[in-house]
């Protein structure tokens, strides 16, 4: 894949067709939160895992009506995992985006947010906020992304 597309300081995970873009600044947790997804089997939430699209820099695009994700070429397939260094991962090529989480700190997190969207690249993205250290963090991307595609967890 070509590196066209505006460069972008975030990371792109996807579930079952559905891109999920971790924004935050640097050392906020973006490559742990990834990790997390990627390692962990939210099977009660949905039967698909995580894959990684791309790491700490990706190449946004417009594509129809939506945005499209993917890595540049010299990072494809590379997630830094703090302690280990850089690790090769199987990657997708590309992917829509169709949820944004904004990484902040726990105190800024409210309980009952209203449904919030983020402008990229002139489409309106559903976006969330969340503290990416939590636990449950893995689990509330998850559930957020199966409220904004309609999926509804297994059972």
């Amino acid at each position: 894949m070509s590196d066209s597309g505006k460069l972008t300081h975030a990371t792109v995970v996807a579930r079952a067709g559905a891109g999920v873009l971790i924004q935050g600044a640097s050392g906020a947790g973006k490559s742990d939160l990834a990790l997390r997804l990627i390692a962990t089997p939210l099977t009660g939430l949905h039967p698909h895992t995580f894959s990684l699209v791309a790491d700490d820099q990706v190449l946004l695009s417009r594509a129809d009506n939506g945005v499209m994700a993917h890595a540049p070429d010299t990072i494809a397939g590379r997630l830094e995992v703090r302690g280990l260094g850089i690790v090769s991962l199987p990657a997708l090529q590309a992917i829509r985006i169709e949820l944004i989480v904004g990484l902040a700190a726990a105190h800024e997190i409210e309980r009952m947010p209203k449904t919030g969207r983020a402008e990229i690249l002139g489409v309106k993205i559903p976006m969330i906020r969340l503290y990416p250290f939590e636990p449950s963090a893995p689990a509330k991307v998850a559930l957020a992304l199966n409220r904004v595609c309609g999926c509804q967890p297994p059972g």
